[in-house]
């Protein structure tokens, strides 16, 4: 079994004798998982601007029909 707090003091340890190795390291671990976010951010602010778009198209295409239905009367 691991021994979470013996790799706990491992990790501190490490960060307190090479702080630079240690930041670099979770940079680069970190890394992707930034690239990632920033993705899925991107994708979804396309999803809401595309699903507002097509709300408002069909919102007004509703007042149209409506404006045309009023004309009928």
């Amino acid at each position: 079994m691991i021994d979470v707090r013996a790799w706990a003091e491992y990790v501190v340890e490490w960060a307190a004798k090479d702080p630079y190795g240690f930041l670099t390291t979770v940079i680069l671990a970190l890394t992707p998982l930034f690239i990632a976010s920033a993705l899925l951010s991107w994708k979804l602010a396309k999803m809401i601007e595309a699903r507002d778009r097509e709300q408002k198209k069909k919102q007004k295409r509703q007042e149209n029909i409506n404006k045309a239905k009023r004309k009928k009367e």
